[in-house]
């Protein structure tokens, strides 16, 4: 047992590092709960989101690349470049493969049965960062920044901020 100590981790039984009743379960390698990626320069996550939910756009904000294997059940996946142009949008089962590029955002839906995803990082300690949630980037921009990047009036901006911002990075069906 202590020659797989740092070498080893069991990811179905690793304190989750996110848990959202009804929507999903996050498990990051990164060099806290795994050394050995330090010394390997990759980083991974295993992701499984119940039926009908979804995980929030987002991207790795330290520019890190994501392959992603779909390990059990569907869904649909979304990948939208840096200038706004979706790269891909197809449904996806186990067995699936994809890539997705440096600052490039995903979002993924799952089906009936809900999905789990295994994703490798460059880097040892990937950061994360969500378009929408309780961790959304968008908080960080001010109202007025908001209103000329969209060019929308205040009301507008104001529906916008004011959705789904109590939710972490999963939404669960609602009701």
């Amino acid at each position: 047992m202590e020659d797989r100590d740092g070498f080893v981790l069991n990811c179905l039984e690793a304190p989750l590092d996110v848990d959202i009743k009804d929507g999903g379960r996050v498990v990051v390698l990164n060099t806290k709960n795994l050394p050995l990626v330090g010394e390997v320069g990759f980083g991974a996550d295993l992701v499984q989101i119940d039926g009908h939910s979804m995980c929030s756009p987002g991207f790795s904000c330290d520019s890190a690349l994501q392959v992603t294997y779909i390990v059990a059940g569907s869904g649909r996946v979304q990948v939208v470049g840096a200038d706004g142009k979706r790269v891909l949008e197809t449904h996806i089962t186990a067995g699936f493969l994809f890539i997705v590029p440096r600052f490039f955002v995903v979002s993924k839906i799952a089906d009936p049965e809900g999905m789990s995803w295994f994703s490798i990082v460059t880097t040892p300690d990937p950061i994360f960062t969500h378009l929408a949630g309780r961790t959304s980037v968008w908080k960080a921009l001010s109202p007025e920044v908001l209103q000329a990047a969209f060019k929308v009036d205040l009301e507008v901006e104001e529906s916008f901020r004011s959705k789904r911002t109590s939710d972490a990075i999963f939404f669960p069906p609602s009701n």
